[in-house]
């Protein structure tokens, strides 16, 4: 089978499996997603749905969150993995969206890499999810996975990653 013919099985499984692709992240709102997403980092979205509800309901904007500081929220986060760091990200991306966006998340990648806790893929998962742009969120699982099966090459460059499909 060609590289070409094993994407195309993989296309079609996915389109008759998984037609519609989203996160499994609960969310209502942009900020509710980036919080979301940065305590997903190295921990299960199913921790992170137990804990975002009450956190996002007593700090449900980057105005609010920003007032807190990071021990407080630390409170709320102290089940996810690295909560003293993400507590710092969380307090410190609030901030600087109100200092800087008026408190509304951008929705370009590298505005959304300037806040604190937010990588590219974390920015890529804003960006597709929440403003429907044509990013991709990929990370060391997809290129594992993509290289075992035979669609990708890749090669890691210096805060960058390079994949070429087909």
């Amino acid at each position: 089978m060609t590289k070409q013919q094993r994407f195309q099985n993989i296309i079609a499984w996915f389109e008759d499996n998984r037609p519609i692709a989203e996160t499994e992240l609960v969310y209502k709102d942009p900020f509710g997603l980036l919080v979301a997403v940065i305590l997903s980092a190295q921990c299960t979205d199913k921790r992170v749905n137990m804990i975002t509800p009450k956190l996002l309901y007593d700090y449900p904007t980057a105005e609010a969150m920003a007032a807190s500081t990071p021990e407080v929220i630390f409170e709320y986060i102290r089940s996810v993995s690295y909560p003293n760091n993400k507590a710092k990200h969380l307090v410190g991306m609030s901030k600087k969206l109100v200092n800087d966006f008026d408190g509304v998340v951008p929705d370009d990648v590298e505005k959304l890499q300037t806040l604190p806790g937010v990588g590219r893929k974390t920015a890529n998962v804003i960006a597709s999810v929440v403003f429907n742009k044509p990013a991709m969120a990929v990370d060391t699982h997809v290129f594992r996975i993509s290289e075992r099966i035979g669609l990708t090459t890749n090669s890691r460059m210096r805060n960058k990653i390079v994949v070429q499909v087909f």
